[in-house]
């Protein structure tokens, strides 16, 4: 699979939570990528996601969250 295919559905997925109320609530980076985690309603979900793009999306999609929430 190309990588671009996998950043669609890195970014298919993190729009489907946070679609479903899930906000994002720690981030974790290492060299094997982020480690995302959502919570709503004391359900939590953890996303991984490994590709640059995908990386640049939920960081966007954080500042977006954040300047919502303020």
């Amino acid at each position: 699979m190309s990588e671009y295919q996998i950043f669609l559905q890195e970014r298919d997925k993190i729009d489907f939570l946070l679609q479903k109320g899930y906000k994002m609530t720690s981030v974790i980076e290492n060299l094997s990528g982020a480690f995302v985690d959502f919570e709503n309603n004391g359900q939590k979900e953890t996303l991984h996601i490994i590709t640059p793009e995908g990386r640049k999306y939920f960081a966007v999609m954080l500042i977006k969250q954040q300047q919502e929430g303020a």
